[in-house]
């Protein structure tokens, strides 16, 4: 494979959409470091829009923005592990941000819309996942106005300080400025993780202006309000105070998170772990994850030394770049059929590091990139079937995406029933989790114990075609006679449904209770999102997204349907 960096897109179309960057190649965002504490400051560049047509002032964002954004943070876990707060702050006098850019919505078709929150929904889980899960603290330093997806953004944050300047406030102004809802999560979490009352919800969410002041921190909508001659004093003091609590090391090297290697050419893109090839014509994209051949890393030093080359990092990232690149650049591919290949006894042993080194901190950080790779997989509106043949390694790690999909298809050979099979390791049981923050085995059994305990008296070994559907753990199980006519089936009855159907269909399935707040953001906001963003109040000629900025009212059909 003719290796380019992840920024090398020849053969690609000018809307390309790439959302692999780095510090150097930031417009918007500067990161400063101070011992234990992060400063990621907030300073978009007006003329830095992703696409032409909107100016990015005020601190608006686009996906671009947020590129960089979800970018920062993955460099603060793995590059920085001294760091253990981060503080978000804006370079704007009197403005933190004010959320995404309206017009930047006004000209975007409904799809980029939505695959627009979805990853800014993602980026604002991953800050959260980071705070659960990695030892990471984010305060944000609202310095100003800190409007819609501006506040979403300190929504995400462990804490929120607002300054008490007399005119500064926070806000959700998107139901009565642009008859859409908050995009980003900010009712969700209003309610559940600031727990604000409902009728106080109800007011502060139809008040465009927002709310300021001491009635802010009463609402509990921020942590504490400074006034501004204690500002950096009290955003410094508390950053450490956070910082204090952390169980990140002091005295470790970062891993460099290089440029991935991979090539995009007309029939798809082509990575070393990861293959993902286009059927435009059979609007199908093929998925194959690659498990290595041999385990090079034995140590835990030997680990560290490979850094971002060892195979479980390298495949995460590999997996997150494809994943994202086919849901932003390729809309009509609305099925993904998921493979793998290479050798089951090394992903065993690979499962066996990552659970033996768990309290390591990059080990840690490389299970916790898995999670956030697969939880992906989740939200995608995309149909997903495995498909295990010869060859097939779904083991361990690699057996969730069995788990993720909606169908599993596994060949079964009479004569050779040991040809195909399913592995798991105790990395299904645990830290893989679901956007429900459970594992997949308890999400796929809904959490019924005697199911549950009868696949894991089977992890560590081979599981066979018969024991497989008999577990639970496939779909269906055709034989070679019928493999190729049953698969093919099952293909082409899925693609001539309606895509819109499917989308809600899979929202409504891939979501086992007990829900979490992300689930929430991702099965019920998304989807009235979604909704609102197709109908005429919001984006018809006179609706309120399109007539922003222009002087005219919204005209809205008064009808409650």
């Amino acid at each position: 494979m003719n290796s380019l960096s992840a920024t090398e897109t020849p053969s690609t179309p000018a809307q390309f959409v790439d959302f692999s960057t780095s510090p150097s190649n930031y417009q918007h965002w500067r990161l400063n470091f101070e011992g234990p504490v992060a400063t990621l400051i907030m300073d978009t560049k007006e003329d830095g829009g992703l696409r032409p047509g909107y100016k990015l002032k005020l601190n608006s964002y686009d996906l671009g923005v947020d590129i960089e954004l979800h970018d920062a943070v993955q460099r603060i876990r793995f590059e920085h592990p001294e760091v253990r707060t981060v503080v978000l702050a804006s370079a704007k006098n009197r403005v933190f941000c004010s959320g995404a850019n309206i017009y930047m919505l006004g000209l975007s078709s409904h799809a980029w819309k939505v695959n627009f929150c979805k990853f800014t929904n993602e980026t604002r889980n991953g800050i959260e996942d980071a705070s659960r899960h990695s030892g990471l603290k984010f305060l944000a330093a609202c310095n100003g106005t800190t409007a819609g997806g501006g506040y979403e953004l300190a929504l995400a944050c462990d804490e929120i300080i607002l300054i008490d300047d007399k005119s500064s406030a926070v806000s959700l102004p998107e139901v009565p400025l642009l008859g859409v809802l908050p995009g980003t999560g900010g009712l969700t979490r209003i309610i559940d993780k600031r727990r604000v009352r409902r009728d106080l919800a109800d007011i502060f969410c139809t008040t465009p202006e927002g709310i300021q002041g001491q009635r802010a921190k009463d609402w509990r909508l921020v942590d504490a309000i400074v006034k501004p001659a204690q500002w950096n004093e009290y955003i410094q003091k508390r950053a450490r105070e956070l910082a204090a609590g952390s169980d990140r090391p002091s005295g470790e090297k970062g891993i460099e998170l290089l440029p991935l290697e991979r090539r995009i050419d007309d029939t798809g893109y082509h990575y070393k772990c990861v293959d993902a090839v286009l059927d435009r014509e059979g609007r199908v994209v093929t998925i194959t994850v690659r498990a290595p051949e041999a385990v090079g890393a034995k140590s835990l030093d030997e680990i560290k030394a490979a850094g971002c080359k060892w195979w479980p990092l390298q495949m995460a990232r590999e997996l997150d770049d494809a994943i994202l690149s086919l849901r932003a650049n390729e809309l009509e591919l609305g099925l993904w059929i998921v493979k793998t290949g290479g050798d089951p006894e090394a992903v065993f042993d690979i499962d066996r590091q990552l659970n033996q080194h768990k309290s390591d901190w990059f080990v840690r950080e490389v299970v916790n990139m898995l999670r956030r790779t697969l939880a992906r997989l989740d939200v995608s509106s995309r149909s997903i079937y495995a498909v295990i043949e010869e060859g097939s390694c779904f083991t361990g790690t690699l057996a969730e995406l069995a788990l993720a999909a909606d169908r599993t298809y596994m060949l079964h050979i009479p004569d050779t029933p040991d040809a195909t099979f399913i592995a798991l390791s105790e990395m299904n049981f645990g830290p893989l989790e679901t956007v429900e923050q459970h594992p997949r085995i308890v999400s796929r059994f809904h959490g019924e114990p005697e199911a549950i305990a009868r696949v894991r008296a089977a992890a560590g070994r081979k599981i066979g075609a018969e024991e497989a559907l008999e577990l639970g753990l496939v779909t269906a199980t055709p034989d070679d006679l019928d493999w190729a006519d049953e698969l093919r089936q099952a293909i082409e009855s899925r693609l001539a449904l309606s895509p819109d159907a499917l989308t809600g269909l899979e929202a409504n399935l891939r979501f086992a209770q007990p829900e979490s707040m992300w689930s929430r953001v991702f099965g019920r906001l998304s989807a009235w999102q979604n909704w609102i963003f197709v109908r005429p109040n919001a984006v018809g000629e006179a609706g309120a997204l399109k007539v922003y900025g222009t002087g005219n009212k919204a005209k809205f059909n008064r009808e409650r349907v």
